[in-house]
């Protein structure tokens, strides 16, 4: 809620999740929060990494918070946090879930709403927690993300091949079928309803889509993924 006061400079008990955190001086961390009402939020928490801090333990992945914050500048400083439990995630999800996280901090702009981002994130999050497919449950996550960044996909014919070039859709009726992807697929992507037997292409190509919008940046959390691959 918005304190009446100051709008501009105060929030209160706003509903989060911390995304990423990162050392700030000697005893305190950034941490970069989704916020249901605000979205991507950047806030200070001073003093965090003192033994007796009221932040100590609170300030971390995949627990719903409650949080206040206040000032005008990007970076707000943390005034209060409450914590409301842990989402229990089996390792096997671990870095689906981290990889939830750093797409939002790349993608997302700070301080534009995104409530049903927000309960997409928390839905997600509990079903990577009732262990179910962590592949199927990313592809409707990145289909909401799409969604809310305005590059949400088309509804194409079943019947024809499409490909992604530069941000746009192409059409591939009477070529090759071994050139892009079928719109069934494509249209499954868009319903959130992908089939096991359909998320080995419909992953390549939400990879494609992404990784145009993360302007062939690579994402950390796949490069940890490929190396433990190697191990």
């Amino acid at each position: 809620m918005i304190n009446s006061r100051d709008p501009s400079t105060r929030v209160s008990l706003q509903p989060a999740f911390v995304l990423h955190t990162y050392p700030w001086r000697e005893t305190s961390l950034i941490a970069e929060m989704l916020t249901r009402d605000y979205g991507r939020v950047s806030v200070v928490a001073k003093g965090a990494k003192r033994p007796m801090s009221q932040y100590r333990g609170m300030l971390s992945p995949f627990c719903p918070l409650s949080i206040s914050y206040s000032g005008k500048a990007d970076i707000k400083t943390l005034t209060k946090c409450e914590w409301h439990g842990t989402v229990i995630l089996p390792d096997s999800a671990l870095m689906a879930a981290f990889y939830l996280n750093e797409l939002l901090v790349r993608l997302l702009t700070r301080n534009d709403p995104v409530p049903r981002l927000f309960k997409s994130y928390f839905d997600v999050l509990k079903e990577l927690s009732e262990h179910k497919n962590p592949s199927l449950c990313l592809r409707g996550f990145e289909v909401d993300l799409l969604n809310e960044l305005g590059y949400g996909i088309p509804t194409v014919e079943n019947d024809h091949r499409y490909q992604f070039v530069n941000g746009d859709w192409k059409s591939l009726e009477g070529v090759s079928s071994d050139i892009g992807i079928g719109g069934d697929i494509l249209n499954s992507l868009k319903n959130k309803s992908i089939s096991p037997v359909q998320d080995k292409e419909a992953k390549a190509i939400m990879r494609d889509i992404l990784d145009y919008y993360l302007d062939g940046r690579p994402l950390n959390t796949r490069q940890i993924v490929t190396a433990l691959k190697k191990i």
